[in-house]
């Protein structure tokens, strides 16, 4: 019988909670400006709401993506040793922890504030539509991209209760960074997309013109950058934390080689890993150590 560890770590597996790492900065970033705010104070208690409702909802938005392509990764080499075509979770438990995820979600967003409550259901579509938006366009990659961008103003909203214009930015700035690298990571697809007559920016435009999409999304997530650290006045450790996000971007369409799956890997995860977290650290790190030029 399988062991109770074991099942925790397929399910961890099933939904790639490494991956976590792309978003979760920016719902911290969205976090710290709200409490940052006169009249806003930190509270434990809703930190932690705001992290299970991060946990909950990419944990149904991903369990729900292997749910819906499990027939297309028992025929992709690439993606057969996943958990469901595997058998090491079957299709219905996947289901029923996606209902389970969804439930828990907009539970813990019903203990933030109306508004989030309000909010769950919307926010819950849009993350688990990506999964969908998959089969009818090739610019699913824009809708993953919307659905991580939820992260900074989501968490902003549990704060504040309202939307303002420093974390809409943050969410324009996700949306594009995102959308470029996942196109980067559908390089690896993009040959069994086209035996399958499955829809992605590669088999759209073709390789080249797909990096050059990439690079253009990731430059107009700069101009985000700029334009959220200039509209909130931000000191020396934001535009820092500015630079090395730029660095590391630049670096990953210097890497990146189609047909190289290692080259795709390091650009995909890791380098945008440093990415996120380096620009996410400094810019919280400026809320309450402003630092002038």
């Amino acid at each position: 019988m399988e062991s109770f560890s074991k099942r925790i770590n397929n399910y961890l597996s099933l939904v790639k909670f490494s991956h976590t790492i792309f978003a979760l900065p920016f719902a911290l970033l969205g976090f710290f400006t709200a409490t940052s705010l006169p009249g806003n104070e930190f509270t434990l208690h809703l930190l932690i709401f705001v992290l299970l409702c991060m946990v909950f909802g990419r944990s149904a938005a991903m369990g729900f993506n292997r749910y819906a392509d499990y027939r297309f990764d028992m025929l992709n080499p690439r993606t057969r040793s996943r958990e469901i075509p595997s058998g090491k979770i079957s299709p219905r438990s996947a289901l029923i922890f996606v209902i389970i995820n969804a439930i828990l979600f907009i539970v813990a967003a019903g203990f933030i504030n109306k508004m989030t409550l309000f909010l769950s259901p919307l926010a819950l579509i849009i993350i688990l539509g990506y999964s969908l938006a998959k089969r009818f366009t090739s610019f699913s990659h824009l809708f993953l991209g919307l659905a991580l961008s939820l992260a900074p103003i989501g968490a902003y909203i549990s704060v504040t209760g309202r939307f303002d214009p420093v974390p809409i930015l943050y969410s324009f700035l996700v949306l594009c960074w995102v959308s470029g690298f996942d196109i980067i990571y559908s390089l690896q697809d993009s040959e069994f997309d086209i035996k399958n007559n499955l829809l992605s920016i590669p088999v759209k435009l073709g390789i080249k013109n797909s990096l050059y999409l990439s690079a253009l999304l990731h430059l107009i997530a700069v101009v985000f950058v700029v334009l959220s650290g200039l509209k909130s006045g931000s000191g020396l450790l934001y535009w820092l934390g500015s630079t090395i996000f730029t660095i590391m971007l630049t670096i990953e369409h210097i890497i990146v080689k189609p047909g190289d799956r290692k080259s795709i890997l390091k650009a995909f995860g890791t380098i945008n890993s440093y990415a996120g977290v380096s620009f996410c650290t400094f810019a919280i790190a400026d809320l309450y150590l402003p630092l002038s030029f």
